[in-house]
C-alpha cells in the first residue's frame, strides 16, 4: 500500500472513531499554537468530551489531513464524519450560535451573569488591570463545559460580554455566561503571587453514597472503582480491603479510564473524599460518589472490627 493511501486510511479511521474529532497542534491540555488554543477553548464551552489528534506528533497526518480535507491550515474540526472547518469558520459558527447545532448540543441561553467579587480579589484584579490591561486587553473569566474556571488577561473577543462587580469589569464569553452565573471570586496574597478561588454553585456536585449502599455494591460485586484518599498512616490504622489507596500511580490509572466509569471515594469522615470527587468531576468523570461519614461511620454501622480513631 502506498504511504499516501495508508495515511488516508488512518485519517478515515480516526474520524470514524469519535463523533467529534479535532486535528490540532499539541493536545487539548497543551495547545501548541494560538489557533488550536482558540478552537479548544470554544469546544470546551460546548462539550466535555471530544477527540484530539496532535499533528505535530505525526508528520504524515499533518500533511495528509490537509490533502484529505482540501484545507490548507490546521486546526481542522470533524463532526460525525463531516468536515466543519478551521479556526475562523468555527469562530463564526460560535458567534452565530450555529456551532451548537453542528455539535448536536442544546445552545445555552444567553444570560448576563451575576458575579460577586470580594474586596480582596477586587483590589488585586484592579492592580492587574492597571498593570497589564489596555484598550483591547481585559480581564477574562471563562467556565468551560466541565465547569473548570479560567481567569486571564487577554484580548477582547466577539463572544465577550462585560460584567461589573465591586468596581471590577470582567469580560465573560457568551458561552460561559450561564455556567458563570452566581460565581463568587475570592483571592489571597501568597509569596508566589495572588491565588484566586472560584466558588461556582452551578458546578455538578458528587453524589452521596451511604456506607450501607457501599456494602451492598461490594457484596453484589458491582463494577466500580473504590479509592481511599487518606495517607498511608491512617490506612494502616483502619481500612477497607476493597479500597485502593489513592497515590500517584493510582491517580494516573484513574485518569486513563473512560469518563463514565463509576468512581467512589472514601476518607475518614467524608470531607476529603468530597474534595477528591469534585476534582475528578472537574476532569470530566460523570458518575462520581463520596461515601458519607467515611470509614468512621463504616466501622460504626457496617464492620465494628475496623478500628475507630
Amino acid at each position: 500500500m502506498a504511504p499516501a493511501e495508508a495515511t488516508r486510511q488512518q485519517i478515515t479511521k480516526l474520524i470514524e472513531n469519535d463523533e467529534i474529532v479535532l486535528f490540532m497542534k499539541g493536545t487539548r491540555g497543551a495547545p501548541q499554537c494560538g489557533f488550536s488554543a482558540t478552537v479548544v477553548q470554544i469546544l470546551d464551552t460546548y462539550v466535555s468530551e471530544y477527540a484530539t489528534i496532535d499533528v505535530l506528533a505525526n508528520p504524515d497526518i499533518r500533511d495528509g489531513i490537509k490533502a484529505f480535507s482540501s484545507w490548507p491550515t490546521i486546526p481542522q474540526l470533524y463532526v460525525k464524519g463531516e468536515f466543519v472547518g478551521g479556526c475562523d469558520i468555527i469562530k463564526e459558527l460560535a458567534v452565530s450560535n450555529e456551532l451548537a447545532e453542528t455539535l448536536g448540543v442544546t445552545p445555552a441561553p444567553v444570560v448576563t451573569p451575576k458575579i460577586q467579587i470580594t474586596d480582596t480579589a477586587a483590589n488585586i484584579l484592579r492592580a492587574l488591570q492597571a498593570q497589564h490591561g489596555g484598550p483591547d486587553r481585559s480581564l477574562h473569566l471563562s467556565v468551560d463545559a466541565r465547569y473548570q474556571s479560567g481567569l486571564s488577561m487577554a484580548p477582547n473577543q466577539a463572544l465577550d460580554m462585560a460584567v461589573e462587580s465591586n468596581g471590577v469589569t470582567l469580560m465573560i464569553d457568551r458561552l460561559s455566561a450561564g455556567r458563570a452565573d452566581g460565581i463568587t471570586l475570592d483571592a489571597t496574597e501568597t509569596p508566589q503571587g495572588p491565588s484566586f478561588k472560584v466558588d461556582n454553585p452551578n458546578a455538578p456536585q458528587p453524589k452521596p453514597m451511604s456506607v450501607q449502599q457501599l456494602k451492598q455494591a461490594l457484596d453484589a460485586e458491582e463494577s466500580f472503582e473504590l479509592f481511599d484518599v487518606r495517607p498511608p498512616e491512617e490506612l494502616a490504622t483502619a481500612s477497607i480491603p476493597a479500597a485502593s489507596q489513592m497515590n500517584e500511580q493510582e491517580a494516573e490509572r484513574l485518569e486513563s479510564l473512560p469518563k463514565n466509569t463509576k468512581v467512589v471515594f472514601l476518607c475518614h469522615h467524608g470531607l476529603r473524599s468530597q474534595a477528591a470527587a469534585a476534582h475528578y468531576m472537574a476532569l470530566g468523570f460523570s458518575d462520581v460518589y463520596s461515601v458519607e461519614g467515611g470509614i468512621d461511620v463504616w466501622s460504626q454501622e457496617v464492620d465494628p472490627s475496623v478500628p475507630r480513631y
